[in-house]
């Protein structure tokens, strides 16, 4: 029988700005809650990423908040002052260490943090409209953030990109996607403002696109050397009114204008298809990379969980594949594949293994603890 020729995952790629990844394999952002109370990266985060690191050729971290009212998970590290940059360095050495980039997420949650992660009880959004929630019902009413707030928040995450680059990061990821701050601005369900960081489709675009400026002024004013800036944006939401093909087009135009090293397609699927806003029944990524053009390298992302789903992934024309889920059950992903064992890749979580896979006890809880999110071996 033929061996698969799996060497496509393992060739090189070079960004851009010059860059350069030693084969085309993401990890992606994950949410750990695993850090320290007072943002720091912990002990136990650290090991979990040095066991990812070795055989990605990028790892992208979890979120951190760029403002302390963004804090949206229970555990997650923080970039919101220059006390914690001997912190994120740490994480940046220890994934470099291991031969990967490491790239920075940097977010923030509005309307999705939790009450109870932040100093005044009071999520904030781009209007006070709620979230709807997946089982029914709505989430905590956000207040809606004032001009000089959006201006702070803005600047922030500069100030974020900048805490970056002095702690060693190769890049930062800008957080637009999954129903966050960013997103929130550039959806008509949860953005309902009337003047200029609201209403139609474009004006929408300024708060991301506010962003991305100011995330590229400070890479331009503090980085000695290549610094990658990428987008991470989900391209529909299900709500009435919400973000269809149409207007996820829009915002790829845009941010191509602007300038990115990559764009990073946040799908739970990375064959789903469209739900509305393109007359076009492809699937969603195939749709997005020929929108984003041969200039601007695309990211998939998606349940991809064996170097079959992986190698699959790539006739879509995206550039490079990012695992999530799959590094958690497996984080020898990558050297079973250089190694000719793709065959013997784990696509399901053994649940005697926590400390063969390193994984920290609050993301343990979770993943066993939420039935769906990860395959479990039975």
């Amino acid at each position: 029988m033929l061996k698969t020729d799996y060497s496509p995952l393992l060739e090189s790629f070079q960004f851009a700005s010059g860059i350069s990844l030693k084969n085309r394999v993401v990890m992606a952002p994950m949410t750990n809650f695993s850090s320290n109370e007072d943002g720091t990266v912990s002990g136990p985060e650290l090991d979990y990423y040095i066991r990812r690191s070795k055989g990605a050729g990028m790892v992208i971290t979890a979120c951190v908040y760029v403002s302390r009212g963004g804090k949206g998970f229970a555990g997650e590290f923080g970039a919101d002052r220059d006390e914690l940059i001997p912190s994120l360095r740490q994480l940046a050495e220890a994934i470099k260490g291991e031969g990967a980039k490491a790239v920075l997420q940097i977010f923030h949650g509005g309307r999705q943090c939790p009450p109870a992660q932040l100093p005044d009880g009071q999520p904030v959004s781009a209007s006070n409209v709620p979230s709807e929630l997946p089982g029914g019902g709505h989430g905590p009413v956000p207040r809606a953030l004032t001009d000089e707030e959006i201006e702070g928040i803005i600047a922030d995450f500069g100030a974020a990109t900048r805490r970056a680059i002095e702690a060693g990061f190769d890049g930062v990821e800008i957080h637009g996607a999954n129903g966050y701050l960013l997103q929130q601005f550039f959806s008509p369900h949860s953005n309902t403002r009337e003047d200029r960081w609201g209403g139609d489709v474009q004006k929408r675009l300024a708060f991301p696109l506010a962003v991305l400026r100011a995330v590229k002024s400070a890479v331009n004013e503090h980085a000695s050397s290549p610094f990658l800036v990428g987008y991470r944006f989900s391209p529909e939401e299900p709500e009435t009114p919400g973000i269809t093909m149409a207007e996820s087009f829009v915002l790829i135009d845009a941010l191509k204008e602007e300038g990115l090293d990559y764009l990073h397609a946040s799908l739970q699927e990375l064959w789903s298809l469209p739900r509305r806003g393109t007359e076009d029944s492809r699937p969603r990524i195939e749709q997005i990379v020929d929108r984003a053009g041969s200039g601007l390298p695309v990211i998939g992302v998606g349940s991809l969980y064996s170097a079959d789903d992986a190698l699959k992934g790539l006739t879509s024309g995206i550039r490079l594949v990012a695992l999530g889920r799959p590094l958690l059950i497996e984080p020898d992903w990558v050297q079973k594949v250089a190694e000719g064992r793709a065959d013997e890749i784990r696509t399901e979580l053994d649940t005697a293994a926590q400390s063969t896979l390193v994984i920290p006890d609050p993301l343990w809880g979770a993943l066993t603890h939420t039935p769906g999110w990860i395959p479990v071996k039975s």
